[in-house]
């Protein structure tokens, strides 16, 4: 069973543009969840969602490496499962935006069921972002 989720897209916007809705709290509001996310390394932050059984509707997040405007990542924790979000962003060849997330550290049963929860969910966060960035 894989455990990991990897999901890439590739936006027509530049770099910096997509850069700014991965590293603006307004923008992560907008398109993942209510936070109190700074772009600062070892700041400890929230995103809020609904409450569900077991989980509380918070995870706790940190950001672990910031290379502007390449890449991201963030601890991140709620419920059953203690992850790593990585973030990489590389301009395209058309001077578009490859974004790619990939969220490990999944393990036990439970982590196992959440992250079959967020890969279903995952593709629909980066619709909401393309949305964001006036692509759909």
């Amino acid at each position: 069973m894989k455990a990991d989720i990897d999901a890439t897209v590739t936006y027509p916007h530049p770099v910096d543009r997509v850069w700014e809705a991965l590293t603006s709290s307004d923008a992560l509001a907008a398109w993942l969840m209510p936070n109190d996310f700074k772009p600062v390394v070892g700041h400890r932050f929230t995103f809020r969602t609904r409450p569900a059984p077991g989980f509380d509707g918070i995870v706790r997040c940190e950001v672990l490496e910031l290379d502007p405007p390449r890449r991201m990542v963030w601890a991140w924790a709620g419920g059953n499962i203690d992850t790593t979000v990585t973030f990489t962003v590389e301009e395209t060849a058309d001077a578009g935006t490859r974004l790619r997330m990939h969220q490990v550290g999944f393990h036990g049963l439970g982590a196992q069921l959440t992250r079959r929860i967020l890969a279903s969910g995952w593709p629909g966060i980066l619709r909401k972002l393309a949305a964001y960035l006036g692509t759909e």
